[in-house]
């Protein structure tokens, strides 16, 4: 699973983590394959995608899965392989276990192909811990869609970035990751908490992973390694195929845990 050489020593503790951020395909966005036209300002957007957009939010934040899905051809493809079932089952199994997520779609720009019409947007999820769900998220994912008579027939993510909390006082982190990154290079990641630690112990772990539609549910083991730094400092290489990578950082300390995933593309040299 992991690409990565550490730089620091470790002793291991073997938990179960998620491919959390794999379930934010909701979001509406598809990938840079595509020759459009020159974009144009949201303001100018025809009616009917303001109104898709705000429907989408709406029945997102109801966690109205059919309602969700509605506005999705039933032809529909994802550029991580994702088709129209794969992707309710993946939604009706995100808000299974965060009811209450918040979504926020902007449209950045928008231009017409043909009979299609194709719109970047921004969209954030965010959700706050309760007395149930101590499991806080935010996400912020850029993506493009294809639409066409009013449905969504292709969705590519451009990037996004999760940040997952748990527990009282999780620790705050920053993370050092290249945007993209060449077959076959080495790189540098870096997760560092920039608070003090006290008396904690911190544990950690980085991990990369293909993104593959068969891991968009799947269980992710995880081991984590005493740190005897205030962070995570690993030297990964990039695969020897271009595609796209889930680069994460987990950090455990005492009362609290911050997991950060962000998506990066490999290409070409």
């Amino acid at each position: 699973m992991s690409n990565f050489n550490t730089l620091i020593p470790a002793r291991k503790s073997r938990v179960t983590g998620s491919r959390w951020v794999i379930l934010f395909i909701l979001t509406l966005g598809l990938s840079t394959g595509w020759k459009s036209a020159q974009a144009n300002v949201p303001e100018n957007a025809p009616p009917q995608v303001k109104n898709l957009l705000t429907q989408i939010d709406a029945s997102a934040n109801r966690a109205d899965v059919k309602g969700v899905m509605n506005f999705y051809s039933p032809n529909f493809v994802h550029g991580d392989g994702l088709n129209r079932s794969s992707m309710e089952k993946s939604l009706t199994s995100l808000w299974k276990r965060y009811p209450s997520l918040k979504y926020t779609t902007k449209l950045q720009s928008w231009s017409t192909q043909g009979n299609s019409i194709i719109a970047d947007t921004v969209t954030n999820i965010v959700g706050l811990p309760s007395a149930n769900n101590k499991l806080g998220m935010n996400a912020t994912i850029k993506s493009r869609q294809r639409i066409v008579n009013g449905k969504i027939i292709r969705q590519d993510i451009l990037s996004e970035r999760t940040q997952l909390t748990n527990g009282v006082n999780p620790p705050k982190v920053d993370i050092n990751l290249p945007e993209q990154l060449k077959v076959g290079e080495n790189y540098y990641f870096d997760a560092i908490v920039n608070e003090p630690l006290g008396d904690d112990f911190l544990l950690g772990t980085a991990l990369n992973e293909a993104v593959e539609p068969g891991k968009y549910l799947k269980p992710t083991p995880v081991d984590l390694e005493l740190l005897t730094a205030g962070g995570i400092f690993k030297v990964g290489r990039a695969p020897a195929k271009p595609g796209n990578q889930w680069i994460s950082a987990v950090l455990v300390r005492g009362n609290g845990m911050t997991m950060i995933t962000q998506r990066v593309p490999v290409v070409e040299k």
